[in-house]
């Protein structure tokens, strides 16, 4: 297993047009479709996935939202505005004691948090990420305004991330713990995965890959480098194996899914992503914790399950909170 990029030189803007034009899936659901490959998940997928509840236990997916999560680490890349999620109480135990804010006869605690919507856990949306001037589907990058996404908001699949999950442990299929920092995932890494796993990756399943970056960061103790610093991830060369799988949707534990150093020249930041999101309609899931379902995978040797991970319902928003549950 090689530890560099598999690429013999960097990708340029006319790789990229050339992918956009190889890889394009608009108008594949109709001119007015907002929501991308999820459609590739159909109502008798997701009672087949109920099927494969045996055991009726539930594996969280999530880091707690809170201040110890991974914005304003140290890093290379500019946070954009990303902190980590603010909680505020509005009212306390302790004022419910001292009689504080008793006007209404009942003694309770509120609160509030504020919080850039992918500062954890979280899906991309399909309004998160512009080819040049237009997002997913054709629309023209200018339907993100300042009031939100008029076109491909988040709220668009609020009944969807429902159906087979199905995790691909890729360092564990190659004897490692972790893969290394700039290891390129490809899509023959995927499918070696998925046998040494017994388990096939199908039309329409949430497939979510394991790097093992993120239990690296948290037993050392320090998020420093994982919000756009080098990571192992998914390979430009993997669109051809999304494609072909006709997955719904990708999650991974890593900052940004696609591996750093990008394999692009400079100018071209993420152009995994480039193609991913706004050319083939793909949501993506970001920060997943998956240390508990790669432990309780390798005990029982299951690597499928039912997944349910609802984004949530803001209006116009261009990513959300999970808190995405296996079910076995």
């Amino acid at each position: 297993m090689p530890t560099t990029n598999i690429l013999a030189r960097k990708l340029t803007r006319q790789d990229l047009r050339d992918a956009a034009e190889k890889y394009k899936n608009w108008g594949k659901w109709g001119p007015s479709d907002e929501i991308g490959t999820l459609n590739f998940t159909r109502p008798e997928d997701i009672v087949a996935a109920a099927q494969l509840v045996k055991k009726g236990k539930v594996i969280s997916l999530a880091l707690n939202f809170d201040q110890h999560g991974p914005q304003g680490a140290k890093s290379k890349y500019p946070a954009l505005g990303r902190i980590n999620p603010l909680h505020v109480m509005l009212r306390t135990g302790t004022d419910a004691y001292s009689g504080v804010l008793d006007q209404r006869g009942i003694r309770a605690a509120d609160d509030m948090v504020v919080m850039p919507l992918q500062c954890g856990t979280q899906w991309d949306g399909l309004g998160h990420i512009f080819y040049e001037n237009n997002m997913w589907n054709g629309y023209d990058c200018r339907e993100v305004t300042s009031a939100g996404a008029q076109k491909c908001g988040i709220e668009k699949t609020k009944d969807k991330m429902v159906g087979r999950g199905v995790f691909l442990d890729v360092p564990r299929a190659f004897g490692k713990e972790a893969l290394e920092d700039g290891y390129a995932i490809t899509g023959a890494d995927l499918d070696k995965t998925a046998a040494a796993q017994g388990v096939e990756v199908r039309r329409g399943d949430y497939v979510i890959v394991r790097t093992g970056q993120m239990e690296t960061k948290l037993a050392a103790g320090s998020w420093d480098g994982y919000p756009g610093g080098d990571a192992p991830g998914f390979s430009f060369e993997t669109l051809g194996w999304i494609q072909r799988k006709e997955i719904a949707a990708l999650a991974s534990d890593t900052w940004g899914c696609e591996v750093r150093p990008n394999e692009s020249e400079p100018g071209i930041n993420q152009p995994w992503h480039w193609i991913t999101i706004p050319i083939m309609g793909l949501t993506m899931g970001e920060i997943f914790y998956v240390a508990d379902l790669a432990r309780d995978c390798a005990e029982d040797k299951v690597y499928e399950f039912m997944f349910v991970a609802p984004a949530i319902p803001i209006t116009g928003a261009v990513g959300s909170p999970t808190n995405p549950l296996a079910i076995k």
